[in-house]
C-alpha cells in the first residue's frame, strides 16, 4: 500500500473511531440490556384512540404560556387518527389566551404576540408513580430550533440540597437534532437534572444516540426503567446507557409530553442544544407534528 493510500485509509479509520465514540451508545462495563416486559405489568397507559384529549389523564397547567422561543397552548394539541398531535408553527394572529387562576377563581385575559406556538401536557396531579418502566412511541416534528421530549418531574426537583432523591427530572428523551446538520445523521438526548434550575443546578447527559430509520417519518419507542438504584434508559427495547447520577429519585414523579422553541422570553432567536436554527427547517414542514402513538407505564411484577 502507497503512503498517500496509507494515510488517507488511516484517517478514514480513525474518523470513523471518533464518530462512534462521540454516540455513546451505553455507558459502564455491564452487558447492553433489552427490556422484558413480562417482567412486568401494566399498570397506566394512553393509546390515544378516541376523538379528544382524556382529561381524566392529561391535563395542561396552563391555557397558554410563555415557553423559552415561544408559546405553550392548549389548542395545539389534538388526537386524531388514534394519535396525540402536538403541532408547532409561527402564528400571526396570536390565540386566545384566558387565564386561568385557580388561587383567586377568576378567569384573567392576558394579550400575547404573534409568534411560535405549540404545546404540552402532564398527568401532574392526575397521575404519578414510583419506580417501574415507562415508554413512548411516537415520530418526532420535522423542524429546527425546537425539540420534542417525553420526561418526568416531580416538586423535589426544585429542592436544592445536593442530591436527586427527593426529585430528578428524567429525560427519556428529547429531539435537538433534526437531521443533524453538523453530521448528517439523526439522534435523540436522555439525561437527568436535580438541585433545580440556578446556579446549584446538576446533572448528567446521558448519551446522544443514532437512530438508523428515519425518526421522523417513522415510529421508534423511547423508554426508561427506573429502579431504586439507577434508570436505564431504551430505543426499540435496546439499553442506549444508564445513570444513578445524584441518587436515583425516591418519590413519585409525573409524565409530561412537550414540543419546546429555541429562545427566551417568547423570542425564538437561539440555536440551543444544538436544535439548528430555525430558517434551515423547509416552509413545506411547517406545521412540524410531535406525533404520539401511545404512553405505557409498567410496574415490576
Amino acid at each position: 500500500m502507497t503512503r498517500p493510500v496509507f494515510k488517507a485509509v488511516l484517517s478514514f479509520f480513525i474518523a470513523l473511531s471518533a464518530f462512534f465514540s462521540s454516540l455513546s451508545v451505553f455507558s459502564g462495563g455491564h452487558a447492553k440490556k433489552t427490556i422484558d416486559l413480562n417482567n412486568f405489568d401494566l399498570v397506566w397507559s394512553d393509546e390515544f384512540n378516541g376523538s379528544e384529549l382524556d382529561r381524566t389523564k392529561w391535563g395542561f397547567e396552563w391555557w397558554v404560556t410563555m415557553r423559552k422561543g415561544g408559546y405553550w397552548h392548549e389548542d395545539m394539541v389534538s388526537v386524531k387518527d388514534g394519535n396525540l398531535v402536538i403541532s408547532a408553527e409561527y402564528k400571526d394572529e396570536p390565540l386566545e389566551n384566558y387565564y386561568y387562576d385557580k388561587w383567586h377563581d377568576v378567569i384573567d385575559f392576558k394579550p400575547y404576540k404573534a409568534g411560535w406556538y405549540t404545546g404540552q401536557i402532564t398527568t401532574r396531579g392526575l397521575y404519578e408513580q414510583l419506580y417501574g418502566y415507562f415508554e413512548v412511541r411516537c415520530k418526532l416534528p420535522a423542524a429546527t430550533g425546537l425539540w420534542s421530549a417525553f420526561w418526568m418531574m416531580n416538586e423535589g426537583v426544585y429542592n436544592v440540597d445536593g442530591s436527586g432523591k427527593d426529585g430528578t427530572e428524567v429525560d427519556v428523551f428529547e429531539s435537538f437534532y433534526y437531521k443533524d446538520y453538523a453530521t448528517g445523521g439523526d439522534y435523540i438526548s436522555t439525561g437527568i437534572h436535580y438541585d433545580g434550575y440556578g446556579d446549584d443546578e446538576q446533572g448528567v447527559k446521558v448519551g446522544k444516540f443514532y437512530l438508523s430509520n428515519d425518526p421522523y417519518a417513522e415510529y421508534n419507542t423511547y423508554g426508561v426503567e427506573w429502579t431504586p438504584d439507577e434508570y436505564i434508559f431504551y430505543i426499540n427495547g435496546k439499553e442506549t446507557g444508564r445513570t444513578s447520577a445524584g441518587g436515583v429519585s425516591q418519590n413519585p414523579e409525573y409524565l409530561l409530553l412537550s414540543v419546546e422553541f429555541a429562545g427566551e422570553n417568547g423570542v425564538q432567536d437561539s440555536d440551543r442544544h444544538g436544535t439548528g436554527k430555525i430558517s434551515l427547517t423547509p416552509a413545506e414542514n411547517w406545521p412540524a407534528e410531535f406525533v404520539v402513538d401511545y404512553v405505557r407505564c409498567y410496574q415490576a411484577k
